[in-house]
């Protein structure tokens, strides 16, 4: 089982930008200077850990009544446990416990019948984010 928790030290900060960087940049291309794109410090980032090691991770930033669901990303060895899911619930629980009235992603395609089981909507067109195609989400919280 796993434990899904706000990162609280900058050793669960780390955690979370090295799951990033593994899965973002070795597993997808994304290249580190896309990745690192300065917005950390103005997000809260959850981590999940399974026995003790960082299994997913994502950040929640918030614009306005809006809040933004970022990086969200699994370990390969616990993709399909459920675990991606659970980390998105939390953060939108937390997201509505801070008065947020919406959430909002941007979906790599491939990935955008996960968020719709969650209750997300796609609109807008097909564009591009490091190369990968994406598409706008929102969900109305709570």
């Amino acid at each position: 089982m796993w434990t899904i928790a706000e990162a609280a030290t900058e050793a669960d900060r780390a955690a979370c930008l090295a799951l990033r960087i593994e899965v973002f940049c070795g597993e997808q291309g994304v290249t580190r200077e896309e990745e690192i794109d300065g917005l950390d410090d103005g997000a809260r980032h959850l981590l999940a850990t399974v026995a003790g090691s960082p299994g997913g991770t994502l950040r929640l930033r918030f614009q306005g009544e809006a809040a933004k669901v970022e990086r969200v990303c699994v370990a390969g060895a616990h993709r399909g446990t459920g675990l991606g899911a659970a980390l998105m619930r939390e953060a939108l629980r937390l997201a509505a416990e801070a008065g947020a009235t919406e959430a909002r992603l941007g979906a790599q395609v491939a990935v955008i019948p996960f968020y719709e089981r969650l209750g997300f909507t796609a609109h807008g067109p097909e564009y591009l984010d490091a190369r990968i195609p994406h598409r706008n989400m929102t969900r109305p919280l709570p």
